[in-house]
């Protein structure tokens, strides 16, 4: 396993994004654009992908080094997979995909539409799974990179108005957490974040009881956590190799610490992948 999927030792420097590529769904907003910024800023080449290029142009505006726009919307699977073709051959290929894009829900559960879980369901999970599926190919032929999933709080624990959203997103830490065990041999790093509340449109764009968006904010989001604070702690974490990282303030931080799934926990899994647990389940009847 190469350095970026270790955590850094006493001593050690954390790893550098400058002069890699990194590729975030999401990016023409709230936490994904503070991180293309941020990135772009310190080095990176920075791929922004999300439905609204005019607004991932504006983003590429702000960013000091080289972006490539890949405009496209994560449902649509073939759009996705041209995505992916464009994106693993620009420069040297994708070192850092950030699976960012998501929507989220404030209504209550005996007033919502079951269409609405399907809808935030296929956003926030399933999509988000086949873009990376989609991606596994590239990482593990290079064996090396780091995937990057942007869950929640509300992926730790359930939050009342988000039963769709906390079922998405514990998903796509269950995901993420059975696939790193999978790629712990391989060199290449999976990372969970977990914000909490975040000064972003997350509110004003969540969808309603009935599907439709919210179209207004609340004060917890409007005074929540700056999106250039949540990406420095971010790409702070996964600098220094943290698996799961609690990207929060005040209470929210106190629930994601209390749910933080142990490192030893995750060593013990990753020992059973070095130790042939897969060829043996496979390789069974």
């Amino acid at each position: 396993m190469d350095s970026a999927a270790r955590k850094t030792q006493d001593g050690d420097l954390p790893l550098s994004f400058s002069g890699k590529t990194v590729w975030i769904t999401g990016a023409s907003s709230g936490i994904g654009a503070a991180l293309a910024r941020a990135l772009s800023n310190d080095g990176s080449r920075v791929i922004l992908s999300g439905r609204d290029e005019a607004r991932l142009a504006e983003v590429a505006q702000d960013c000091e080094g080289e972006t490539l726009l890949l405009p496209f919307d994560v449902r649509d699977e073939d759009a996705m997979h041209a995505a992916t073709e464009k994106a693993t051959a620009w420069q040297s290929g994708v070192d850092l995909f950030v699976a960012n894009a998501g929507i989220s829900q404030r209504s209550r559960a005996t007033q919502t539409a079951m269409q609405v879980y399907r809808d935030i369901i296929d956003i926030d999970l399933t999509a988000q799974i086949a873009a990376t599926q989609a991606l596994l190919p590239h990482f593990a032929d290079r064996g090396s990179g780091h995937l990057v999933f942007v869950s929640s709080v509300a992926g730790k624990i359930g939050i009342p108005l988000r039963t769709a959203y906390c079922a998405a997103k514990h998903g796509l830490v269950g995901y993420a957490d059975a696939l790193r065990a999978e790629l712990s041999q391989t060199g290449v790093a999976v990372h969970v974040i977990c914000p909490g509340s975040v000064a972003t449109n997350v509110s004003r764009n969540a969808l309603s009881a009935d599907g439709s968006a919210r179209g207004r904010s609340d004060s917890v989001i409007d005074n929540g956590m700056p999106p250039e604070e949540a990406a420095r702690r971010i790409v702070e974490g996964v600098a220094s190799g943290k698996r799961e990282i609690i990207v929060a303030r005040g209470g929210e931080d106190s629930w994601g610490e209390q749910r933080r799934t142990p490192d030893a926990l995750f060593d013990q899994v990753a020992a059973m992948v070095a130790n042939g647990y897969m060829d043996k389940i496979e390789g069974e009847g």
